[in-house]
């Protein structure tokens, strides 16, 4: 019998790890977010909705920050514009961890099933975003306000344009509750908005987009341990249990599978035309998304069955 628990914990350790590196192939690939991929490969595990939303946020802080200590390393790393970012997620990562932990599963994964669906115009939109940032990029002084040496440059709005700081609390806190809510890294909303919102140029957005993630993980994993159920019981608004959710073994397993996976990816696969990965994409995101749908209906029926 103890053999065969044995046998059971090395399969499923197995199982995460070759989730994992085939979640970062796949992130590094198609270019999403490793968490899109990370919360339905753990339900199909037989891991409940929230645990596996809480585990993915750590596994994408664990990503991150070995990125973005790289990009520290390199000297490409705005500690400044982070923060700036990171400051507003702290609070609405804990706000979507808190709507999290009240869902029932099956809407959860329902609602993961409508991002999913709603990643497919977000990326389309990254891209189109993305590809206008690059025609517009000059040499000397950027569109984000960077100058020769690199250094932020804090320029005032133009006319019409949203105030910096109030285009910085929306970027950073719509990634932070969805980094809560749903377990993503919510980069593929931090690159476009940083873009439109902020006027970062694409290399900018794309490496404080990477070190924000690591703020809204951070924040999202302590609040699916506890510090989320302890602010709200703290507020008045809680029932007065402290629920530790987040599976720190597997979510190892999977953070390390991913980085090896994203290696792999960015290294050793071949370049495809940028038709055919669209196409790979939304096949995708739209495969997994009916899964996702399935998973809740399943969850649903178990419990009115119940």
């Amino acid at each position: 019998m103890e053999r065969q628990g044995r046998a059971i914990v090395v399969e499923e350790g197995l199982a995460l790890a070759i989730g994992g590196l085939a979640a970062g192939i796949l992130a590094g690939f198609l270019g999403i977010g490793g968490g899109t991929i990370l919360v339905p490969l753990q339900v199909s595990l037989g891991i409940p909705p929230l645990q596996a939303v809480a585990t993915s946020n750590f596994s994408i802080l664990l990503t991150s920050l070995a990125g973005s200590i790289q990009n520290w390393r390199m000297g490409m790393l705005d500690p400044k514009r982070v923060i700036l970012l990171g400051i507003p997620a702290l609070f609405t990562a804990q706000v979507g961890a808190i709507l999290a932990s009240r869902l029932p599963g099956y809407l959860l994964l329902a609602a993961f099933g409508v991002l999913l669906l709603a990643n497919i115009y977000l990326v389309e939109l990254r891209k189109t975003v993305v590809a206008h940032a690059q025609a517009l990029e000059r040499p000397g002084v950027a569109a984000g306000g960077t100058d020769d040496a690199g250094e932020l440059r804090d320029r005032p709005a133009a006319e019409g344009q949203m105030p910096r700081w109030l285009a910085r609390t929306l970027t950073g806190g719509a990634a932070g509750l969805l980094a809560g809510l749903f377990g993503i890294g919510g980069g593929v909303i931090l690159v476009p908005l940083q873009i439109l919102l902020l006027r970062e140029t694409l290399k900018v957005a794309i490496q404080t987009s990477l070190g924000a993630i690591v703020l809204t993980a951070t924040a999202a994993t302590l609040s699916h341990a506890g510090l989320g159920n302890w602010m709200a019981n703290a507020l008045g608004f809680g029932d007065g249990t402290i629920r530790q959710n987040v599976l720190w073994i597997p979510g190892l397993i999977l953070g390390a599978g991913g980085l090896v996976g994203v290696q792999i990816s960015t290294r050793t696969l071949p370049k495809l035309p940028d038709e055919i990965v669209g196409l790979l994409f939304r096949t995708f995101l739209a495969g997994l998304s009916l899964y996702v749908f399935w998973q809740a209906w399943q969850d649903y029926q178990a419990l009115d069955n119940q």
